[in-house]
């Protein structure tokens, strides 16, 4: 008798283990002025910010998920033009829509919207003017962000942005370019951190100027590990593009440093450069979150 219940109580645990519901995160979003503001399971995660004041629109904080400290810093005093989770491009047509300034140009958003709110996905989408006291927009972008939460450790923007040349752009050759990151000072390899790339190189000294499908950028707070990985997808041009890093806590995935012909990137007018990234943020090390396997992932559509 005693055998028989131990049998069943075996086959009961290992149903639930196994073959029971699993529980998706609930993901909400809401629009309060110029922010619009997410949570995981009721805990803030990000903001999307896209104020009239501000240079660019860009996400801050970016919320670890197990210490509820941003993984990213915001105006750093070294460098007061990085801003957390952001996109921008500096010498595009003599303006600059990256460092500080708002008269040098900036990235006005007209459209940030949230399509897509509650259960375990939410999606924001936005448009974006590239604008310039005295000069006339060279570009417009449309920008797609889906957020979701695979597991408690492992948090998920998918990012989509699709430049439109509305001239003839000309990017001279420029470290301030395109879809990039600054980490919290504590993660940075200055503290102690690690920065790694897929090849499993690291540091600045042997990542930078390096091709790779994507960086992880983590490092310890109190007992546990936090970071942040960004990932190219394989259909963008020039993958994988070389990187730009630093020690201090700077990442960029950006071709514009290393002009393939000259001295500078051109487009022609009417050109449509759609670039899409994967941003990771995850407890543990690049190897506990397993992110050489989650870009397989990432290139085989999940």
């Amino acid at each position: 008798m005693i055998r028989k219940y131990l049998v069943y109580a075996f086959l009961t645990l290992a149903g639930a283990m196994f073959t029971g519901p699993v529980i998706a995160a609930k993901i909400t979003a809401v629009k309060v002025g110029s922010k619009i503001n997410v949570t995981i399971n009721g805990k803030y995660f990000t903001s999307y910010i896209f104020s009239d004041d501000e240079k660019y629109p860009f996400f801050y904080p970016v919320n670890g998920p197990v210490s509820g400290g941003s993984v990213t810093s915001m105006r750093n005093g070294e460098y007061p033009h990085h801003s957390s989770l952001f996109f921008g491009c500096d010498l595009v047509n003599g303006g600059n829509y990256w460092q500080e300034g708002l008269e040098r140009g900036r990235i006005i958003s007209v459209n940030a919207q949230i399509v897509k709110e509650g259960g375990d996905t939410i999606i924001i989408t936005d448009e974006c003017i590239w604008s310039r006291p005295g000069a006339l927009s060279p570009v417009k972008d449309t920008r797609r962000f889906i957020v979701t939460a695979p597991s408690s450790t492992l948090i998920r923007i998918d990012v989509e942005i699709t430049m439109e040349m509305l001239m003839d752009v000309h990017i001279k050759k420029t470290n301030h370019s395109l879809f990039s990151a600054r980490m919290a000072t504590d993660l940075s390899v200055k503290n102690g951190g690690t920065m790694i790339n897929a090849e499993g190189l690291k540091s600045e000294k042997d990542t930078f100027g390096k091709n790779s499908a994507w960086i992880d950028y983590y490092g310890k707070r109190g007992e546990s590990t936090e970071g942040l990985a960004i990932m190219q997808h394989p259909s963008n041009p020039w993958y994988p593009s070389p990187w730009f890093t630093r020690d201090y806590g700077f990442m960029s995935p950006t071709p514009i440093y290393w002009p393939q012909n000259g001295d500078e990137t051109f487009m022609k007018k009417g050109t449509q450069l759609k670039l899409l990234y994967r941003v990771l943020v995850h407890s543990g090390t690049s190897v506990e979150a397993d992110i050489a396997g989650q870009f397989e992932k990432y290139k085989n559509g999940e």
